[in-house]
């Protein structure tokens, strides 16, 4: 008997530790908490959110992050990549502008109402995110965010979970 309960402690142990390394290191379950993604994501979507790949990689353009809110880490947003280290910014007309050529963003629902932002160069090791949904996101345009440093980026979501109906990869 005491040698059952022995090997059921180690079993469970080992689940924990397991859980907690993938939990930690590799996969999070978040639920997107407003509308600043929309029509991208909704209020209340659970999706999975991977982090292995920017421990090898740099956040490319048009992924989708979540990052710690940089005046308060212990908060979390999720925002998408729209330039990295280097890249040139700039919104004017309403328009975003990359290294000087128009972005594309079939994502979009509407356009900007303050479409205006000076052109700047992305940093090192940070990027430069934007709510899908321009005109009710808090994003790299205010200072409170600002350019986000690598450090600050949990992961990419690449899967919804929930609600059901609309279970797949997130583009």
């Amino acid at each position: 008997m005491l040698k059952n309960l022995i090997e059921l402690a180690k079993s469970v142990i080992i689940a924990i530790v397991a859980a907690v390394l993938i939990i930690t290191f590799v996969f999070e379950t978040v639920s997107v908490d407003g509308l600043s993604m929309f029509p991208t994501l909704n209020n209340k979507d659970r999706l999975i959110v991977e982090k292995v790949s920017y421990y090898f990689r740099y956040p490319k353009v048009n992924d989708i992050v979540v990052l710690k809110y940089p005046a308060d880490t212990r908060e979390k947003f999720i925002k998408r990549v729209v330039a990295v280290s280097g890249d040139k910014l700039k919104i004017e007309d309403n328009r975003l502008f990359v290294n000087g050529v128009e972005r594309d963003e079939p994502y979009l629902n509407e356009k900007f109402i303050n479409g205006f932002f000076n052109e700047v160069t992305v940093p090192e090791n940070t990027v430069f995110v934007l709510g899908d949904n321009r005109n009710n996101s808090r994003d790299s345009r205010f200072p409170d965010v600002g350019f986000v440093n690598k450090k600050l980026i949990v992961g990419r979501a690449v899967l919804r979970l929930y609600p059901f109906n609309k279970i797949g990869r997130i583009r």
